[in-house]
């Protein structure tokens, strides 16, 4: 084999060698990267069925029980819009806690339940995470555009043209009509006196 043909293997082997370290490194890539999701998109079927994904929000206050077997903890996540039971089995952070964001790790289980591979620490007790702040301003500017185009929807009649409750209350109440006075049925006659002389 000549010194150029030497050359031309080498480099092809070169070549093949970096595009299979580039194929790896794509797919270690792809395999450590999870998307965040609110409880509303989960609820909302926007998330993979079967994949894992990233699921946050704020630590319902009171949902927080601990099962039999003492490292199984189940607990609700929300956005203030929608809420997803979630389910870990393992040692929770130091500064996890009912009312506090949090955001988890896993994949949907059945029976509706978020089952977490992990729950991720916060860095102090007033660190929000920047997906689970976008999550509640999102909630938070659809639920009074909700309410805003509820009160700007104007009531319908309802069936037999009576009013609707809302219509009932923004109504004036009736004055009341004005007493007017009894009549007797049979007025008493009224009694003449006689005159002398015998005109009445």
């Amino acid at each position: 084999m000549k010194a150029r043909e030497k050359r031309l293997v080498f480099v092809a082997v070169g070549i093949v060698g970096v595009g299979v370290a580039a194929w790896l490194a794509v797919g270690a890539l792809r395999s450590n990267i999870s998307y965040y999701f609110s409880p509303t998109q989960v609820m909302a079927n926007e998330a993979p069925a079967h994949a894992v994904y990233r699921l946050g929000g704020l630590v319902v206050k009171n949902s927080l029980a601990r099962q039999p077997d003492g490292l199984t903890v189940v607990f609700d996540v929300t956005d203030n819009a929608r809420t997803v039971k979630v389910s870990y089995t393992g040692i929770l952070p130091d500064l996890f806690g009912e009312g506090q964001g949090v955001v988890t790790k896993g994949r949907m289980g059945p029976g509706g339940v978020f089952v977490a591979e992990e729950v991720l620490a916060k860095h102090d007790e007033s660190y929000m995470p920047p997906e689970v702040a976008d999550s509640l301003q999102t909630a938070h500017v659809q639920g009074v555009t909700a309410m805003a185009q509820a009160a700007a929807t104007p009531s319908a009649p309802l069936p037999g043209g009576a009013a609707s409750p809302a219509d009932q209350e923004n109504k004036p109440a009736a004055q009341p009509a004005a007493a007017t006075p009894e009549v007797p049925a049979n007025p008493p006659a009224q009694s003449s006196q006689v005159v002398p002389g015998g005109r009445a």
